[in-house]
Protein backbone atom coordinates (compact mmCIF):
# COMPACT_ATOMS: atom_id res chain seq x y z
CA UNK A 1 0.00 0.00 0.00
CA UNK A 2 1.15 3.55 -0.69
CA UNK A 3 2.12 6.27 1.66
CA UNK A 4 -0.98 8.21 0.53
CA UNK A 5 -3.07 5.07 0.51
CA UNK A 6 -2.55 4.42 4.11
CA UNK A 7 -3.14 8.12 5.25
CA UNK A 8 -6.38 7.93 3.23
CA UNK A 9 -7.31 4.50 5.04
CA UNK A 10 -5.95 5.96 8.28
CA UNK A 11 -8.65 9.63 7.56
CA UNK A 12 -11.05 6.95 6.65
CA UNK A 13 -10.95 4.79 9.95
CA UNK A 14 -10.50 8.14 11.93
CA UNK A 15 -13.86 9.93 10.49
CA UNK A 16 -15.58 6.31 10.98
CA UNK A 17 -14.21 6.48 14.85
CA UNK A 18 -15.38 9.69 15.43
CA UNK A 19 -18.62 9.12 13.91
CA UNK A 20 -19.53 6.07 16.06
CA UNK A 21 -18.02 8.00 19.09
CA UNK A 22 -20.63 11.23 18.54
CA UNK A 23 -23.61 8.35 18.07
CA UNK A 24 -22.70 6.72 21.37
CA UNK A 25 -21.80 10.43 23.29
CA UNK A 26 -25.70 11.48 22.00
CA UNK A 27 -27.50 8.09 22.70
CA UNK A 28 -25.98 8.34 26.08
CA UNK A 29 -26.77 11.72 26.82
CA UNK A 30 -30.44 11.29 25.29
CA UNK A 31 -31.35 7.67 27.12
CA UNK A 32 -29.85 9.44 30.42
CA UNK A 33 -32.65 11.96 29.85
CA UNK A 34 -35.43 9.91 28.93
CA UNK A 35 -34.77 7.30 31.52
CA UNK A 36 -34.99 10.17 33.75
CA UNK A 37 -38.62 10.38 32.96
CA UNK A 38 -39.33 6.77 32.95
CA UNK A 39 -38.84 6.19 28.85
CA UNK A 40 -36.57 5.25 26.42
CA UNK A 41 -34.65 6.03 23.64
CA UNK A 42 -36.80 3.19 21.83
CA UNK A 43 -39.99 4.68 22.78
CA UNK A 44 -39.31 8.08 21.77
CA UNK A 45 -38.63 7.29 18.39
CA UNK A 46 -41.39 5.22 18.32
CA UNK A 47 -43.89 8.18 19.63
CA UNK A 48 -42.43 10.72 17.54
CA UNK A 49 -42.73 8.94 14.42
CA UNK A 50 -46.38 8.02 15.31
CA UNK A 51 -47.42 11.50 16.26
CA UNK A 52 -45.29 12.83 13.30
CA UNK A 53 -47.09 10.52 10.87
CA UNK A 54 -49.95 9.19 12.11
CA UNK A 55 -50.65 5.59 11.98
CA UNK A 56 -47.64 3.43 11.25
CA UNK A 57 -47.61 -0.33 10.66
CA UNK A 58 -45.10 -2.49 12.52
CA UNK A 59 -42.86 -2.86 9.65
CA UNK A 60 -42.23 0.55 9.02
CA UNK A 61 -41.50 1.38 12.95
CA UNK A 62 -39.32 -1.24 12.93
CA UNK A 63 -37.09 0.30 10.16
CA UNK A 64 -37.46 3.89 12.02
CA UNK A 65 -36.57 2.46 15.20
CA UNK A 66 -33.74 -0.27 13.86
CA UNK A 67 -34.95 -2.88 15.97
CA UNK A 68 -36.28 -6.61 14.93
CA UNK A 69 -39.51 -7.84 14.91
CA UNK A 70 -39.66 -9.68 18.29
CA UNK A 71 -37.87 -6.92 19.64
CA UNK A 72 -40.41 -4.07 19.09
CA UNK A 73 -43.46 -6.76 19.61
CA UNK A 74 -42.45 -6.92 23.17
CA UNK A 75 -41.63 -2.89 23.05
CA UNK A 76 -45.06 -2.19 21.35
CA UNK A 77 -46.90 -4.92 24.22
CA UNK A 78 -45.65 -2.61 26.89
CA UNK A 79 -45.95 0.63 25.55
CA UNK A 80 -50.11 -0.36 24.63
CA UNK A 81 -50.02 -1.65 28.03
CA UNK A 82 -49.32 1.80 29.69
CA UNK A 83 -51.51 3.07 27.12
CA UNK A 84 -49.41 5.00 25.23
CA UNK A 85 -49.68 3.85 21.65
CA UNK A 86 -53.15 1.54 20.75
CA UNK A 87 -54.10 -1.25 18.25
CA UNK A 88 -56.04 0.05 15.16
CA UNK A 89 -57.05 -1.64 11.62
CA UNK A 90 -55.51 -0.09 8.46
CA UNK A 91 -59.05 1.31 7.25
CA UNK A 92 -57.04 1.03 3.66
CA UNK A 93 -56.09 -2.55 4.04
CA UNK A 94 -58.60 -4.74 6.89
CA UNK A 95 -55.12 -7.20 7.31
CA UNK A 96 -52.85 -4.58 8.41
CA UNK A 97 -52.92 -3.31 11.95
CA UNK A 98 -51.70 0.41 12.63
CA UNK A 99 -49.87 1.36 15.28
CA UNK A 100 -51.15 5.10 16.51
CA UNK A 101 -50.41 7.26 19.60
CA UNK A 102 -52.80 7.38 22.00
CA UNK A 103 -53.92 10.71 24.33
CA UNK A 104 -51.38 9.48 26.75
CA UNK A 105 -48.76 9.16 24.81
CA UNK A 106 -48.71 12.20 22.90
CA UNK A 107 -48.46 13.96 26.40
CA UNK A 108 -45.93 11.45 27.47
CA UNK A 109 -44.14 12.82 24.18
CA UNK A 110 -44.24 16.06 25.40
CA UNK A 111 -41.95 15.53 28.69
CA UNK A 112 -39.75 13.37 27.02
CA UNK A 113 -39.36 16.40 24.57
CA UNK A 114 -38.89 18.96 27.08
CA UNK A 115 -36.59 16.05 28.56
CA UNK A 116 -34.11 16.11 25.85
CA UNK A 117 -34.41 19.53 24.47
CA UNK A 118 -31.19 20.71 25.61
CA UNK A 119 -29.50 17.85 24.15
CA UNK A 120 -30.96 18.93 20.97
CA UNK A 121 -30.37 22.45 21.23
CA UNK A 122 -26.94 21.46 22.33
CA UNK A 123 -26.75 19.70 18.55
CA UNK A 124 -27.54 22.42 17.06
CA UNK A 125 -25.50 24.80 18.74
CA UNK A 126 -22.29 22.89 18.04
CA UNK A 127 -23.07 22.61 14.82
CA UNK A 128 -24.32 26.33 13.80
CA UNK A 129 -25.03 26.87 10.16
CA UNK A 130 -23.29 23.63 9.32
CA UNK A 131 -26.17 21.61 10.97
CA UNK A 132 -28.31 21.36 7.44
CA UNK A 133 -25.15 20.53 5.56
CA UNK A 134 -24.10 17.66 8.05
CA UNK A 135 -27.84 16.62 7.77
CA UNK A 136 -27.29 16.17 4.36
CA UNK A 137 -23.93 14.39 4.01
CA UNK A 138 -25.22 11.99 6.73
CA UNK A 139 -28.13 11.16 4.03
CA UNK A 140 -26.32 10.70 1.33
CA UNK A 141 -23.79 8.67 3.20
CA UNK A 142 -26.98 6.66 4.36
CA UNK A 143 -28.71 6.49 1.06
CA UNK A 144 -25.28 5.32 -0.55
CA UNK A 145 -24.02 2.62 2.20
CA UNK A 146 -27.91 0.91 1.83
CA UNK A 147 -29.43 2.61 -2.03
CA UNK A 148 -32.21 0.27 -0.97
CA UNK A 149 -33.24 1.90 1.89
CA UNK A 150 -36.99 4.02 1.97
CA UNK A 151 -36.78 7.47 1.84
CA UNK A 152 -39.89 7.61 3.38
CA UNK A 153 -38.33 6.22 6.77
CA UNK A 154 -35.35 7.99 6.31
CA UNK A 155 -36.67 11.59 6.04
CA UNK A 156 -37.28 11.99 9.78
CA UNK A 157 -36.84 15.43 11.30
CA UNK A 158 -35.01 13.54 14.26
CA UNK A 159 -32.02 13.30 12.14
CA UNK A 160 -31.62 16.82 12.86
CA UNK A 161 -32.35 16.60 16.42
CA UNK A 162 -30.38 13.56 17.95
Amino acid sequence: MSASAERAARTDDEALRLLSLVERTLTQRLEEALRSCGSSLDQWRIMRLLVDRGGCPMNVVADHVLLLAPKLSKLVDRMVAANLVLRRRDDEDRRRVLIVASARGRRALAEWEDATADIRQQYRDVLGPDAEQFEALLQRLQDGLDPAASPTVLDQPEAAQG
